[in-house]
């Protein structure tokens, strides 16, 4: 999956605009699944294929927000 095949949910943190990609972001794919991008998280060890990521309270609000709920 592309970054192009998914709907960017979040884009401001604390006032700055994050267009170069490198913030805390939540994305949205085609069939609903949510994806999120963060800082690496080493807070346990997690199953394999799966990772833990990072990301301010602010970013899921927006997203929650951007979704409606």
């Amino acid at each position: 999956m592309a970054r192009e095949d998914l709907t960017r949910l979040t884009g401001t943190v604390n006032g700055s605009n994050c267009d170069d990609d490198d913030c805390p972001n939540v994305y949205r794919t085609a069939d609903g699944s949510i994806v999120v991008q963060g800082a690496v998280s080493e807070a346990f060890q997690p199953p394999e294929g799966e990772a833990l990521v990072e990301i301010p309270e602010s970013v899921l609000r927006e997203a929650v927000r951007a979704l409606g709920w």
